[in-house]
């Protein structure tokens, strides 16, 4: 009689929330206890079903443009950032605004101005429609042209071959920008890099974790939505690493028993916008059908975090100020 392979999980490390997407869900959270409910926050905060709804269950209200929102009210810019037509829109609509744009994503703004100010051509590689590639565009929409992969290079034309640029969206698979890059600079030899890599350390780490482990894996399961770019990747990488099958869920409860047949070791990851209890919710479904072994796959250490936006760091020093002088005058008085 054949033994039945051990069944074992390997567990992606890191995984879930970057720096960015904590930031940004904590400002929503902490502008809600600051100022009260509601609070409009324009598009998703982040790309993840389950935060969207738990911060709505708190009283933040998502809207698809900044015209929804009532005047003289509070509104927050997500993570993904916004074009500066978005903040003119805003001030016009006498609205208090707290950006939560993830400070990569900013950096990449500013690349995006300063080279357009110099006059280059801007080769924004990047998934048309995204949030993130909609908000960097309209920075100099005069200077960039988005190219959606390799595909899309054929059809780039530039004013001045020895004036262009490259920069990219934050969230994208690593090996493919770099297809597209060399794709680029095969027609463009001048073209130039930007002063640093675009693609977020997040993206590239769990990526690197997905590579490490999906050799190994019969099934990968990537927690995640499906309007989360880096989530997709994720899936994308996982079948270019080895994995025989990979699957994006958002909850454990969707993941499909028929994956598991002739499975022995499921690899686990989850995208940047993901919190743990979703990961934990997958790994115990697991569990109850016999992959309980779970071997951890760490590929990078992650030690990064980001300051609150500057907007809510002033109105939360303002009160600490406030209660401080308030305490003070109350043992003056005692």
């Amino acid at each position: 009689m054949t033994a039945t392979p051990a069944r074992k999980v390997l567990l992606a490390a890191p995984r879930g929330y970057c720096a960015g997407v904590d930031r940004a869900v904590i400002a929503v959270e902490k502008a809600l206890e600051q100022y009260g409910a509601p609070v409009y926050v324009r598009h998703e905060i982040v790309h993840n079903k389950y935060v969207v709804k738990t911060l709505e269950k708190k009283g933040a209200i998502f809207v698809e443009e900044t015209a929804e929102v009532p005047e003289g009210n509070i509104v927050i810019f997500s993570a993904h950032g916004v074009a500066p037509v978005v903040h003119d829109e805003a001030a016009r609509g006498k609205l208090a605004t707290i950006d939560a744009t993830c400070p990569l994503v900013t950096k990449v703004h500013k690349e995006a101005v300063r080279f357009a100010n110099e006059d280059y051509d801007i080769l924004l590689i990047g998934h048309e429609g995204h949030e993130e590639v909609i908000g960097t565009s309209g920075e100099a929409p005069d200077h960039i042209q988005l190219v959606d992969g390799p595909k899309d290079v054929a059809n780039v034309e530039v004013r001045d071959e020895s004036k262009v640029v490259w920069l990219s969206q934050t969230t994208l698979s690593v090996d493919e920008t770099m297809e597209t890059v060399d794709a680029l600079k095969t027609k463009f030899p001048q073209l130039i890099s930007p002063p640093s890599d675009d693609i977020c350390y997040a993206t590239q780490n769990r990526q690197t974790a997905v590579k490490q482990m999906g050799a190994d894996a019969d099934l990968v399961i990537v927690v995640g939505s499906k309007n989360s770019s880096n989530s997709v990747r994720l899936v994308e990488v996982a079948l270019g690493a080895g994995a025989r099958a990979a699957h994006l869920v958002d909850f454990a409860d969707e993941i499909d028993e028929a994956w598991l047949e002739g499975v022995s070791t499921v690899g686990v990851t989850s995208g940047a916008s993901v919190p743990e209890i979703l990961v934990e919710g997958v790994l115990e479904w697991l569990a109850e059908r016999g992959y309980a072994d779970v071997e951890v796959i760490t590929a990078a250490k992650e030690s990064i975090t980001f300051s609150l936006p500057k907007e809510l760091r002033r109105d939360l020093r303002a009160e600490a100020a406030e209660l401080s002088a308030e305490a003070s005058e109350a043992s003056g008085t005692a």
